[in-house]
């Protein structure tokens, strides 16, 4: 286990233990969070860099969100499983 210390404004530091933000469950929950979605944002500019450099031309809008309704159903089906 780690111990860390940081310094928050004071408001900020009473609003987020009012919510019951500071304890160590829920900024573990709240960190994990974050790292999900940094991690997803970095593979997506990734991905983005990687289609630019090799010239393919841009998605319309209608074609990602049949690709997005692939991905859900495919997501789905692997749920039930």
């Amino acid at each position: 286990m780690t111990k860390i210390e940081i310094e928050l404004p004071d408001n900020t530091a009473e609003a987020a233990r009012e919510a019951g933000l500071l304890t160590p469950e829920a900024l573990d929950r709240l960190l994990t969070l974050a790292l999900k979605r940094k991690l997803a944002v970095d593979n997506l500019l990734s991905v983005a860099a990687r289609i630019e450099r090799v010239g393919a031309p841009p998605m319309a809008m209608e074609e990602v969100n049949a690709e997005v309704r692939v991905s859900r159903s495919e997501r789905g089906r692997a749920g039930r499983h």
